[in-house]
């Protein structure tokens, strides 16, 4: 790093990713800034700077040697590699900077007097983590599947049986389907769709509810699909539509009288349920007729790149959150929100690229069996970016935050 570099971040003071520290503090106190940041997005501690920017210098002996074995090696857990380098103020005084990038085996741990802390980063300041901020941390990096924590509340009959019968015998086509409900019950606490309960009890996973369940918002409030529709183009505009979606994610398909798998309409499941909602919001149609009497229905966006977006909205959410998946219809562009960060160290240029990494893989897997994902797993790069350059010639906008992954199409 340049001096002039290093000079400019100490002007512009500490953040989320930087911490000025003198180089006499104890190991366990360097650890924690650490850990911190590496539950975040990575960072940089400066060693020999004090807290108002001054610069005091560094004056350990072996700095080096005691920033990479008595913090890192001794005090963090999973392992951290940094980059050490020291940078020459003037004829006296040096500073050190220890910089690493965002943990992938998240949560970091603070090791001190027998004990492992969790600390994150909020604005300049590392707390301690809450028990909620903690699953999440687990669950980015991929230790904790959210998915298949239990629902309290919910029993065998609050999965659709009708649903998960077709599905193992129509779809995955299983030899040996259950035949009665102890067996049913042992089949799906192998397939993670229900979890051991509190004695001989068993309830439904987050999965197995959101897949299959009846009426799952009843348990699960934020198993819901919010749709809502203004005619002007932010939500101070009158709603033309506010609506909250509660069904499985999965329809239920039927054999007809020439043997043919055709979805039930009043079985839809939220994908084909959203799409009949929003339908009237994204389209119109012609006021010509055509040859064959009909009126041709024009779409202001394109279908695949919707529903791609709120599958993917639906594959990749983060259950430890509340809030349901959101999508707004403005009048100059759709809206999809999605709860929560991504996952492990994903970003939207690794999304953009095509890398993969899914937070709940046995929903990704169900529904790779419906045929709503494709085996490759790459839609925003094959089918949502170059559909809607297709479309009107702009690209999807991404925003991400730490509370949640906003796509925008521009209609």
């Amino acid at each position: 790093m340049l001096k002039t570099e290093l000079l400019e971040i100490i002007a512009n003071s500490e953040n989320s990713g930087v911490e000025f520290k003198r180089d006499d503090i104890r190991p366990e106190q360097l650890a924690k800034e650490v850990v911190a940041m590496a539950n975040l997005n990575g960072g940089m501690v400066i060693l020999g700077v004090e807290d108002d920017g001054t610069v005091s210098g560094i004056q350990r002996p072996n700095l080096e040697e005691w920033v990479m074995d008595s913090v890192f090696g001794a005090k963090i857990h999973p392992l951290i590699l940094p980059f050490y380098e020291e940078v020459k103020i003037d004829d006296e005084r040096r500073v050190a900077i220890v910089s690493f990038t965002q943990g992938i085996t998240k949560p970091y741990v603070l090791r001190h007097q027998g004990r492992e802390e969790i600390y994150i980063r909020v604005g300049s300041t590392s707390r301690l983590a809450t028990r909620e901020q903690q699953a999440r941390l687990f669950a980015s990096g991929g230790i904790l599947h959210p998915e298949t924590l239990p629902v309290t509340g919910t029993n065998f009959q609050s999965l659709n049986l009708d649903r998960l019968d077709d599905y193992l015998r129509n779809v995955i086509e299983d030899p040996d389907v259950p035949e009665d409900k102890a067996e049913w019950v042992d089949r799906l606490l192998a397939l993670g769709f229900m979890v051991e309960g509190i004695g001989d009890q068993v309830v439904c996973t987050i999965a197995g509810l959101v897949l299959f369940g009846v009426s799952p918002r009843r348990y699960l409030r934020q198993s819901g699909l919010r749709v809502l529709a203004f005619d002007g183009e932010d939500k101070t505009y009158r709603a033309e539509l506010d609506s909250i979606l509660d069904a499985p994610i999965v329809g239920l398909w039927r054999r007809d009288e020439q043997g043919s798998r055709r979805l039930a309409e009043n079985d839809y499941g939220l994908v084909e349920r959203f799409i009949d909602t929003i339908e009237p919001f994204i389209s119109e149609e012609d006021t010509d007729i055509d040859s064959g009497f009909r009126r041709e229905r024009r779409w202001h966006y394109p279908r695949e790149a919707i529903r791609e977006l709120l599958i993917n909205a639906l594959a990749h959410r983060d259950w430890t959150r509340s809030v349901d998946i959101e999508v707004a219809c403005y009048s100059d562009r759709l809206e999809v929100i999605s709860p929560g960060a991504l996952q492990n160290s994903m970003t939207i240029e690794k999304m953009i690229a095509g890398q993969r990494s899914p937070r709940n893989p046995l929903i990704i897997e169900v529904l790779r069996d419906y045929g709503y994902v494709d085996a490759r797993g790459m839609g925003v790069r094959t089918k949502i970016i170059p559909s809607m350059r297709e479309h009107n010639g702009t690209e999807p906008q991404f925003e991400l935050t730490d509370d949640y992954l906003k796509v925008v199409l521009r209609k």
